[in-house]
């Protein structure tokens, strides 16, 4: 059985916050956190060799908060 590394859940919630405050409407920053969360399953099904084993949602949501506190990763958005 493959073992799931354990993350800092007060870095998630903590990140989660940031998230939402940033956004002007609660329901639409969910929303895009988890079709992100789906589009990422769905590609990390396809490549089964991705050897990090975070949950769709929680990179979703480290994703999003890293491009809103680093816009130069987003690029031409």
């Amino acid at each position: 059985m493959v073992k799931r590394p354990t993350f800092d859940s007060t870095q998630l919630t903590r990140r989660a916050e940031e998230l939402i405050g940033a956004a002007s409407n609660r329901y639409r920053i969910t929303v895009q956190v988890a079709n992100r969360a789906k589009r990422r399953r769905y590609e990390d099904f396809e490549n089964m060799d991705d050897t990090q084993m975070m949950k769709p949602v929680m990179r979703a949501i480290f994703e999003m908060s890293d491009e809103l506190t680093q816009p130069e990763i987003i690029g031409g958005i």
